[in-house]
């Protein structure tokens, strides 16, 4: 029971910090790379996460461009 409920913990904890994350689908060809708020399902990534300031960085790159459904730049918007 204490094993389930620290499992459980644990990826609550792990969605909290990917939802305040941003994260990089890597470029594919033809493609550019996207930048995704961290709990965008659109692409999996459990690690390589990236904190905002990296984020604002990795946004004006111009091979990356950002995810069209979860919208990163809203999020870097505001402090």
């Amino acid at each position: 029971m204490l094993e389930v409920k620290a499992e459980q913990e644990r990826r609550a904890q792990e969605r909290a910090r990917a939802e305040q994350s941003w994260k990089i689908q890597p470029r594919r060809s033809g493609e550019m790379a996207m930048l995704h708020c961290g709990g965008c399902g659109l692409y999996s990534a459990r690690l390589g996460f990236l904190n905002r300031e990296e984020a604002m960085i990795a946004l004006v790159e111009p091979d990356i461009e950002p995810c069209q459904i979860c919208n990163p730049q809203t999020g870097l918007e505001h402090a």
